[in-house]
């Protein structure tokens, strides 16, 4: 949490003051108080959910422990990563062209926001899930096995595919379309916005919930098995 809440605030406020490593753009008071330039709201939400996303890493790649191979220790922090900006693929364009929750002043091709936004949130959570696989390196349990029992891991994806479902339904209960305009003067169909979101969720945000969900259904019957053997 504190690596996160560090990290994710100085590289907001420096891309709201320089435009590295996000894009330009600059937070409205529709989010309450800020600390410095950002929404205190907004480092809640990188710190909930780099959660999810880390537990949905470590059930897809494995867990990062002691001695944990360095292909692990990165490929949990990527794959988190990419978990990440899967949520802000669908959240970004509702969030700030049509709510206004943030304003991107030189626009951007993906309704309204700037690719420099996808790359820069992937930038930003692989250094904190980075720094973390690295604490988790040198101070986790030698136990490559998973941390808690594997119902307990049934929570994160619970809240992030409903986060997922939770476009599909704004786009199922969507207000009559309207045309919105953007900081630059580009004109946008909010109907377009809507349906275009609940799609890229669909094939990201639930698809990789299903994943998660299969490969912990997966590893639940190894365990089971193994148990079976053992105690015969």
């Amino acid at each position: 949490m504190v690596v996160t809440l560090i990290v994710s605030n100085i590289l907001e406020n420096s891309s709201i003051l320089t435009g590295f490593p996000f894009g330009t753009y600059y937070y409205t008071d529709s989010l309450g108080p800020k600390i410095a330039l950002v929404p205190f709201f907004i480092s809640l939400s990188y710190i909930s959910f780099g959660y999810l996303a880390w537990v949905f890493s470590t059930i897809l790649v494995g867990e990062v422990r002691r001695n944990s191979t360095i292909l692990t220790t990165v490929a949990v922090s990527l794959v988190a990563s990419f978990v990440m900006v899967d949520w802000d693929l669908s959240l970004d364009p509702l969030a700030s062209t049509i709510n206004h929750a943030w304003i991107w002043t030189q626009g951007g091709a993906y309704f309204g926001v700037p690719i420099s936004n996808f790359l820069g949130w992937f930038f930003t959570d692989w250094i904190f899930f980075q720094l973390f696989a690295l604490y988790q390196g040198r101070h986790g349990s030698e136990d490559l096995s998973r941390a808690l029992p594997t119902a307990h891991y049934l929570q994160p994806i619970m809240v992030y595919s409903w986060t997922g479902f939770g476009f599909v339904l704004s786009y199922l209960l969507r207000p009559t379309n309207t045309q919105i305009t953007d900081a630059v003067g580009h004109v946008w169909q909010t109907g377009d916005i809507y349906e275009s979101m609940a799609i890229v969720s669909i094939y990201t945000m639930i698809f990789v919930s299903i994943l998660a969900l299969v490969m912990l259904y997966r590893e639940l019957l190894t365990n089971r098995k193994v148990a079976a053997v053992t105690m015969g």
